[in-house]
């Protein structure tokens, strides 16, 4: 993704660690360099209060904080209102979709999903 005119730094938030790895591989694939992952909102909260991202991607699905949870606290920080989260899940529901949208999402993935997909979303997300 180095057509973005800089190098981005990301989050990857998932209660998974398989998941977590599958999309750090995915970014890695697409050059990104600098990825940091958290394993619920909560820990991604006290990462982005330590260091500056350019990207989130988090999952929907967690616990104690879920995706859409996290997103809210992400988008009352000054600094984070208007960087591109991009909320992946297994879930297609209309609402779930809506309901993201209205939080401040930036673009909404469905699992299972190929490098290709995310690139896609990563660059949507950031031409917006």
């Amino acid at each position: 993704m180095s057509n973005l005119g800089f190098i981005p730094s990301v989050l990857v938030v998932d209660d998974f660690a398989t998941m977590r790895r599958i999309i750090r591989n995915q970014l890695e694939e697409l050059g990104f360099r600098d990825i940091c992952d958290a394993k619920d909102g909560g820990s991604a909260l006290r990462l982005i209060g330590e260091r500056d991202f350019h990207l989130i991607i988090s999952d929907w699905n967690m616990e104690p904080m879920s995706g859409i949870e996290f997103l809210r606290h992400v988008r009352k920080i000054n600094k984070y209102k208007r960087i591109p989260f991009i909320m992946v899940t297994a879930e297609s529901k209309v609402e779930n979709v809506r309901e993201a949208r209205a939080a401040g999402v930036s673009n909404y993935i469905i699992k299972p999903f190929s490098s290709a997909m995310l690139r896609q979303k990563i660059a949507a997300s950031f031409a917006a």
